[in-house]
């Protein structure tokens, strides 16, 4: 498993802070392995801002949230948010309770927890959006579905999608992880 690759490939946006996080499936052989690799790219990723959290396990596959902790704490702050997220669950809205909180939520069912959209730092309205609407009548699609404004989600899927393709790039002509990731 090379989980350097996967945080550059799906990752980038988060890396470059442009983003306050990002999710993924890695595919995994032994437990132990996923582990070890998790606690050594945290300690490297820690001094950064950065954070790599396993939401959930199963079928030897992990769903990996990469997230930037300075970001989320400013998330936590917003009134809105927490009123949204006290609906779920969310009692003491701190960033490690909440991520708590996500990880109990991921494992709990089999329907996703689409609250997730605010961890990963989706507008707000596309998140109610998405969940009012079970998905439908967006506006507009591309990393999330769009409920709110348009032009502005349009700009930042590009500059994300421009991020990764520069990052993957790099990546492949010999910069480190730790020289893509911009400090916190």
């Amino acid at each position: 498993m090379a989980l350097e690759k996967l945080l550059v490939e799906y990752c980038a946006p988060t890396l470059a802070s442009l983003k306050t996080a990002n999710l993924f499936n890695c595919k995994y052989e032994k437990e132990t392995e996923l582990l070890e690799s998790i606690t050594y790219w945290n300690k490297q990723m820690s001094k950064k801002g950065i954070r790599i959290i396993v939401l959930r396990k199963k079928d030897q596959k992990a769903l990996i949230y990469v997230c930037r902790l300075s970001e989320l704490d400013k998330t936590f702050k917003n009134k809105e948010t927490i009123q949204f997220l006290f609906q779920y669950g969310y009692e003491n809205i701190n960033t490690n309770s909440a991520i708590e909180r996500l990880k109990v939520r991921c494992n709990a069912s089999k329907e996703f927890p689409h609250e997730i959209g605010v961890f990963l730092g989706y507008p707000l309205e596309d998140v109610t959006g998405f969940i009012n609407n079970t998905g439908k009548n967006f506006r507009y699609s591309g990393i999330w579905k769009v409920y709110g404004d348009e032009k502005e989600a349009e700009k930042r899927f590009y500059k994300y999608k421009k991020c990764t393709e520069i990052y993957t790039r790099l990546w492949n002509n010999g910069r480190s992880l730790w020289q893509l990731t911009v400090a916190a």
